[in-house]
């Protein structure tokens, strides 16, 4: 195995989501600059959403703004709609994501409509975006399990996979919501969604709730993904989700494929201190293996 694979670091978007402790903006923008200064080509910087909803999000504009960008790193932001679209291309988004899922009950709860009804909300943002030269990131939530329906058929995940690949999403990142997933089943639906998208235009984003996420990672590694969402610290969750827990630490991963011979282009020590930071500054330890072992040897 010696293919690199691309981490998308996730933590100041899907990380700080999730968290109680209230974030300045300062804090977002060096969490940011921290992460893309270890070698992280994308780092997620926000979410264009209603703070009613995401408070965490708030002022993403601002950061958005403010970050001193890295050649070569891109800096996506959530947009569920045209007005988050627009105000985030006003902020200089350089890759926008939409966010959709494979469960009718979760689209409902999460943003308020169905899968057709998201899919149709997204279009004009994908159409705006071709025009625009703006790659578009498009998550698809509960690949492997919802908190409302149970186990996902994967030839409907395949089916919005599909769909918003054709409709002008660049990658289509598979998410397990609420990290019910295993090895077997990835596999299953890595294979049912790679009929219909090609393996190099997919990621796993995979969520460490039952202890799977790693696992999971390396199975759909070696079914053809080489993107992988991942989290500084193991933060994130989903507030949708009741007892999702965070993404799989990107220290671990990094960890993982490093040592496997797999590069990753990311320098593991300074995630490592970036993660001790962020975690000090919300009052929390790191959930990362790597990070726990290291500090303690």
């Amino acid at each position: 195995m010696t293919d690199s694979v691309h981490i998308v670091e996730v933590g100041p978007r899907d990380g700080l989501q999730n968290e109680k402790v209230t974030v300045s903006v300062e804090t977002k923008i060096r969490l940011v600059e921290r992460l893309a200064a270890t070698g992280f080509r994308t780092v997620e910087a926000g979410a264009f959403v209603s703070p009613k909803w995401v408070p965490q999000m708030a002022a993403s504009d601002e950061v958005l703004r403010r970050v001193k960008r890295r050649p070569g790193v891109a800096y996506p932001v959530l947009t569920p709609n045209m007005k988050g679209y627009d105000a985030a291309r006003a902020a200089g988004a350089d890759m926008v994501a939409v966010f959709g899922a494979a469960s009718e009950t979760f689209s409902r709860k999460n943003i308020n409509c169905s899968i057709a009804e998201s899919i149709d909300r997204f279009r004009p943002i994908m159409e705006a975006a071709v025009h625009d030269g703006i790659p578009v990131r498009g998550y698809v939530s509960c690949v492997l399990g919802c908190p409302y329906e149970g186990d996902v058929d994967v030839a409907r995940v395949a089916e919005v996979s599909k769909i918003l690949f054709e409709a002008g999403c660049a990658e289509i990142s598979l998410g397990d919501t609420i990290g019910v997933g295993t090895p077997r089943r990835t596999a299953e639906m890595i294979r049912a969604v790679r009929d219909a998208v090609p393996a190099e235009r997919l990621a796993g984003h995979f969520h460490d709730t039952y202890g799977q996420a790693l696992a999971n990672v390396w199975t759909a590694y070696e079914m053809g993904v080489r993107t992988f969402d991942a989290s500084v610290a193991g933060l994130g969750g989903c507030p949708y989700a009741k007892g999702a827990s965070g993404n799989v630490a990107s220290e671990d991963v990094i960890y993982s494929f490093e040592r496997s011979g797999v590069p990753t282009g990311v320098d593991l020590d300074a995630v490592i201190e970036s993660a001790a930071w962020i975690s000090d500054a919300l009052g929390r330890r790191p959930e990362s293996k790597v990070t726990l072992a290291r500090a303690t040897s």
